[in-house]
C-alpha cells in the first residue's frame, strides 16, 4: 500500500480509530526498491512496475449490485468483438514477456463464459503467470469450480456484501444467495486454498456486518478485505456521505475485537492492507477512496472486447483487438503497450480524492454513450 499505519498503531498502543492514525494524517511509505526498480520489469513515468494484468472475459453479470450495476438493462458488448480464449492468452503472453507475473480472470460475472476453464488450461501453461486467479460473485462456482481446479486456477475471490438475505436481494436484485454459499463449499471440495472475500462496506447500509463477515471468513478459511465504496463506473449513486472509512473500518473491528496488528506488506502494489487480531484472524482493507495507493499501483486491465485501461479511471482505453485481428506480430503489440506504459502518468483515485464537490464520477447518460466505461465491462 502507498501508506503505512502509524508506529503507535503498529505497536498496538493506540486505537485504530485515532485522529493520530488517521489515513489523512499518515505520510507516505518510501517505495521498495524492489517494486521500483525489479529485474525485468517495464516502468511507468512514476516508476511503476508492468506486473499485474485483470482480463475481463465478459460484460455480463447475472446480478445487479447497486454500486456496480444499477440499471436492469445496459448496451452489451457485440459478441464478435469478444476476444477468443486463444486471443486473450495471445495477449496475456506478450504482457508476460513485458514482466507481468499475476493475470486475475473477471467479468462481469466471468463464469458466464462458456468453457471457461480453457481459457484457464491456456494461461495456466504460461510459465511466467506466478499467480493464476478470479473473482467471481460466486453464484456459479459449485458448478465449475472442480474443472477450473483441474484447468490451473489458483485462487479465488469471492465478492459478498452482505449475509442478510433480504439485504443480499436489495443489493443484488437478485435471490441469489444460497447459491454463493455453496460455491464456498465447492470451492473447499476442489481444494482450493487462499480464498479471499470482497465486502464492499456501504454506510448505512452494511458496515454492522464487518463481524459477522470476518466470522465467515474465519469459518471458510477465507481472507476478508472490506472495501470502501468507491465511485467508478456504475456507482452513479456515490456519494461521500456513504463511504465507511478505514480508519471507521478498524475502530468498528478493534471496539469488537480488541487490538488490531498492522502486517508488513509482502507486496506494497497489492491493493490490500493486512491486520491480524489477538485470535490470529487476518483480514485486509481495500482504502482506495480515503487512502489511494495509485503511486505503487502495477496493474491494468484488458477487458472482454481487447480495449487496454491503465487505471480503472481512465475514460479511454487502446485497442489491442484491433491490432491483433489485422495481424500484428507479438514485436509489434510488446512495442505498442511498451510505449503506452512508460508513458502512463494515471492517479485516478488520488486525482478523484482532491476533487472539489467530488460526486458520482460518471453520469448514467457517459455510461450509456460508451459501455466501456462501466465497471463491470473493464473488470473491476
Amino acid at each position: 500500500m502507498n501508506y503505512s499505519p502509524c508506529r503507535a498503531l503498529r505497536a498496538g498502543k493506540l486505537h485504530p480509530g485515532s485522529k493520530a492514525c488517521h489515513p489523512m494524517t499518515m505520510g507516505p511509505k518510501p517505495a521498495s526498491p524492489s517494486v521500483r526498480r525489479p529485474n525485468g520489469h517495464l516502468h511507468d513515468t512514476l516508476g511503476r512496475p508492468l506486473r499485474s494484468l485483470r482480463i475481463s472475459v465478459t460484460d455480463r453479470c447475472n446480478l445487479r449490485c447497486r454500486y456496480c450495476m444499477p440499471q436492469e438493462e445496459y448496451v452489451w458488448l457485440p459478441r464478435e468483438d469478444l476476444l477468443t480464449f486463444e486471443e486473450a492468452a495471445q495477449l496475456a503472453s506478450v504482457f508476460t514477456a513485458l514482466g507481468v507475473e499475476k493475470v486475475r480472470l473477471t467479468g462481469g460475472e466471468p463464469l458466464l463464459r462458456r468453457d471457461l476453464h480453457r481459457l484457464v488450461a491456456l494461461l495456466a501453461a504460461n510459465t511466467a503467470i506466478r499467480d493464476l486467479a478470479m473473482t467471481t460473485n460466486g453464484v456459479l462456482l459449485p458448478a465449475h469450480a472442480a474443472e477450473l481446479r483441474a484447468a490451473g486456477l489458483q485462487r479465488v475471490t469471492v465478492s459478498l456484501d452482505t449475509l442478510q438475505p433480504e439485504r443480499f436481494r436489495k443489493l443484488a436484485r437478485r435471490d441469489e444467495m444460497p447459491g454463493v454459499l455453496d460455491g464456498f463449499r465447492a470451492l473447499a471440495g476442489a481444494g482450493f486454498t487462499g480464498t479471499k472475500i470482497d465486502s464492499v462496506i456501504i454506510r448505512g447500509f452494511n458496515e454492522d456486518e464487518i463481524p459477522a463477515l470476518l466470522e465467515f471468513g474465519r469459518a471458510h478459511n477465507a481472507e476478508v478485505r472490506f472495501l470502501e465504496y468507491m465511485d467508478v463506473g456504475g456507482a452513479t449513486e456515490w456519494s461521500a456521505a456513504q463511504v465507511f472509512s478505514r480508519a471507521d473500518i478498524l475502530a468498528l473491528i478493534a471496539r469488537r475485537y480488541g487490538a488490531v496488528e498492522p502486517l508488513s506488506a509482502e507486496d506494497v502494489a497489492a491493493p490490500a492492507e493486512r491486520f491480524r487480531l489477538r485470535d490470529g484472524t487476518v483480514f485486509g482493507v481495500i482504502a482506495s477512496t480515503t487512502t489511494p495507493f495509485c503511486r505503487a499501483c502495477d496493474r491494468s486491465r484488458l477487458t472482454a472486447d481487447g480495449m487496454w485501461f491503465l487505471c480503472l479511471y481512465a475514460t479511454a482505453g487502446i485497442n489491442l483487438r484491433e491490432l491483433l485481428r489485422r495481424g500484428a506480430l507479438p514485436d509489434e503489440l510488446k512495442e505498442r503497450i511498451a510505449l503506452a506504459w512508460k508513458q502512463r502518468t494515471d492517479r485516478g483515485a488520488e486525482e478523484r480524492k482532491a476533487s472539489r464537490d467530488r460526486g458520482a464520477f460518471l453520469p448514467v447518460e457517459a455510461l450509456r454513450r460508451d459501455p466501456h466505461l462501466e465497471m463491470h465491462t473493464r473488470g473491476g
